[in-house]
């Protein structure tokens, strides 16, 4: 998931560079040549301190280079990495990664908002994809790296749900909690 929420990120300072109007026609002028700020304003009939607020947000995302001569400063597309970064974000796989994140998040947070009153458990799903969900949840009351006994996993539990036996051997069989000589720890 790291990785498409990097992608997620990338596509996002993608777009949000994209989505201001002045910023398309700013990119639309630079397509076919270089331009000062300046020129820019006069062109698109703005101010040139605003041209430069937009140039400086098509820059973070690498759209348009900058070189300087004398004291005026001249832009340009960067069409390499115009093309490199639209392949990039616009890819399948990327689009693909990016709905599952959102549909994962979405639905863990509806299955979430649907088990859970506060910090207590209304009941134990029967669905698998649902418990799974509320078994994940759960294990994060545990602490990585830290050994409890059979009496400590089932106090913790049972503050979220009066059935800590059933959730305690959900969580094992998950592969949340492992347990060996009588104690378990988070994996």
């Amino acid at each position: 998931m790291v990785s498409s929420t990097a992608e997620f990120t990338e596509v996002l300072s993608f777009f949000k560079a994209l989505s201001d109007e002045s910023r398309l026609k700013i990119v639309g002028a630079l397509s076919s040549e270089e331009r000062s700020v300046d020129e820019l304003a006069g062109l698109l009939n703005l101010r040139a301190p605003t041209v430069s607020h937009h140039l400086a947000r098509l820059k973070e995302v690498s759209l348009v280079t900058m070189r300087t001569e004398g004291t005026t400063h001249f832009y340009a597309l960067n069409v390499d990495a115009m093309r490199d970064l639209s392949k990039r974000v616009l890819a399948l796989k990327t689009v693909e990664n990016i709905g599952r994140v959102v549909s994962e998040d979405a639905y863990e947070q509806k299955i979430l908002k649907d088990f859970l009153v506060g910090e207590r458990l209304k009941e134990i799903p029967a669905s698998r994809k649902k418990r799974d969900v509320i078994l994940r949840w759960l294990v994060n009351y545990f602490e990585v790296d830290k050994e409890y006994t059979e009496k400590e996993v089932s106090a913790i539990i049972a503050v979220h749900h009066p059935d800590f036996a059933t959730l305690r051997r959900e969580l094992i069989c998950a592969k949340l909690l492992e347990r060996a000589k009588g104690l378990y720890w988070r994996i």
